[in-house]
């Protein structure tokens, strides 16, 4: 079983991984950043969605958004959000190695590191050409993700952050030559110590550029923060976006994902 496939570590640690605070940040982005502006009604495909703290703050401002995931018991705490926001948001659970509805939707984002889970490079292609698929002509995919120029400046240092009712301690790992990277979580409350592991695909930017190039995205620019700032050596996030050209996207098959709601 891979990591992300274990849904004790999505019960055992969404307080502390999706917290109140993250909710927040994602709520202020979406208001005030020049990457997730979008007209009314727009189609939005939030892959690895969590807990909708995309989702959500994206729908309530009038977007048409479907979250994928292929936890289900994230999917249910954002369809419990979803309802309490008073906002719709259409669930899919699936593997977004097989998620794809051709020519849908005009923004697709992958955030807080959700691309690159997977150790093998051709299934993170693949992950990149379903979504290019999914796209409409013109409609763009936006990349947010851990790069591994951050992780060479601030990913040596253990991180303490305190939590309601206990403590969290976070300590990467750079893997394989600087191609992975691993964080192992330690979360002490209420007399109880918890473990857990993530790990993901180490890109650079220009590494991460090139991919979405391969996949046949167009127009694919950098940036270091979600104001849309520049990719340099006080940028906060590896940020990349690529557009789906006017042209016909390769071929692919129809999602076989039933929809939760």
């Amino acid at each position: 079983m891979e990591w992300f496939e274990d849904e004790a570590l999505w019960t055992g640690f969404t307080e502390v991984m999706f917290s109140a605070e993250r909710a927040a940040e994602a709520e202020a982005r979406v208001a005030a950043s020049p990457l997730l502006r979008l007209p009314a009604g727009a189609a939005v495909l939030d892959l690895g969605c969590g807990p909708g703290t995309y989702s959500i703050p994206l729908a309530r401002r009038g977007a048409t958004v479907t979250g994928v995931d292929l936890s289900a018991a994230l999917l249910d705490r954002a369809a419990t959000d979803a309802d309490a926001a008073g906002v719709g948001v259409r669930l899919v659970r699936a593997d977004m190695r097989e998620f794809v509805e051709p020519d849908r939707y005009d923004l697709a984002i992958s955030m807080y590191t959700s691309f690159g889970l997977f150790a093998d490079h051709d299934q993170n292609m693949r992950v990149l050409r379903n979504v290019l698929t999914s796209l409409k002509p013109g409609g763009r995919m936006l990349v947010d993700l851990y790069g591994k120029e951050i992780a060479a400046r601030d990913g040596h240092e253990p991180k303490v952050v305190d939590v309601d009712g206990g403590t969290l301690l976070v300590r990467g790992t750079v893997l394989d030559d600087w191609t992975r990277f691993r964080d192992d979580f330690l979360l002490v409350r209420d007399g109880r110590a918890r473990t857990a592991v993530i790990e993901h695909t180490l890109y650079s930017a220009a590494e991460l550029k090139a991919m979405l190039r391969e996949a046949g995205f167009a127009d694919v620019d950098c940036f270091g923060g979600f104001d849309a700032e520049p990719f340099d050596n006080h940028a906060r996030r590896l940020i990349v976006r690529g557009r789906r050209g006017e042209g016909l996207s390769r071929g692919s098959r129809w999602s076989e994902a039933e929809p939760r709601r």
